[in-house]
């Protein structure tokens, strides 16, 4: 079992920058593959960013060369570095694992507010 705990959400004006955490239990940590998601008001979970166990990342376009994910596997915890943000980035942001296999998305955290004022 993984636990996954978000922290760094707030409110910040647009333009503004934030780093989101997330720390994970575990000793499997540097194994897994890992992500955030985001969910905005009356729509469904969306992908944002993922970072593979071997270091690979991955963007949603809407936040390619603003945001940056990264991960420390001695701690046990993924970052994401938020830039230039704007009120379409205002959601609930959720860290996610996979399993050992990386086959799917099997762990969430509960989530951590991020509002993006105009």
């Amino acid at each position: 079992q993984v636990q996954l705990v978000e922290s760094g959400g707030g409110l910040v004006q647009a333009g503004g920058s934030l780093r989101l955490s997330c720390a994970a239990s575990g000793r499997t940590f540097g194994d897994r593959n890992m992500g955030w998601f985001r969910q905005a008001p009356g729509k469904e979970r969306e992908f944002v960013a993922r970072i593979s166990w071997a270091g690979n990342m991955d963007y949603a376009d809407s936040v390619k060369g603003r945001f940056t994910i990264s991960r420390v596997n001695a701690k046990n915890t993924v970052y994401l570095q938020m830039n230039t943000l704007k009120p379409e980035d205002t959601a609930v942001y959720y860290c996610a694992a996979t399993s050992v296999t990386r086959s799917n998305w099997t762990y969430w955290g509960q989530g951590t507010q991020v509002t993006v004022s105009s």
